[in-house]
């Protein structure tokens, strides 16, 4: 069973794509460019190709060197830390715990933790100000504590 032209459209696009990488990391000029898309397939422009053409023509600029840079991580995928007057207090404090030894996990999900055990709110950038002193308060009493011990 064929599969439409149109459902292949961003697969041909993307191919596309990366033979103009590859064209540009190889340096390869213009005309030995067209020269070599003329002896692989035939034709002087991607745009006529087939998609097998293109994977041919993919498979030739690999095996002359080129290799697609890995993609750069996501900014989706980080979470960007809360940044107020606050928040940057209870990482000092939860910091200053770590290196007087009373903490041993000292990431970001166990400060998150303990925030969420404190005020049943999972995120510091999610603290109101009233939640945020109480944290405080309580992260300076424990310090308090350990430095009394």
């Amino acid at each position: 069973m064929a599969v439409p032209a149109r459902n292949l459209a961003p697969y041909k696009g993307k191919l596309i794509k990366i033979i103009h990488v590859a064209k540009r990391s190889l340096g390869l000029s213009d005309e030995d460019y067209r020269a070599m898309l003329q002896a692989q397939t035939g034709k002087t422009s991607c745009s006529d190709m087939s998609m097998s053409e293109l994977e041919a023509v993919v498979d030739h600029l690999r095996s002359r060197g080129f290799n697609a840079p890995a993609k750069p991580a996501s900014k989706a995928k980080t979470k960007r830390l809360a940044d107020d007057p606050q928040s940057r207090k209870i990482r000092s404090l939860w910091l200053t715990l770590r290196d007087m030894g009373a903490i041993q996990d000292s990431s970001e999900a166990a400060l998150a933790a303990f925030v969420k055990r404190q005020t049943k709110v999972e995120r510091l950038e999610w603290l109101n100000g009233y939640q945020a002193g109480l944290v405080i308060e309580s992260l300076k009493k424990w310090v308090d504590r350990v430095e009394g011990s």
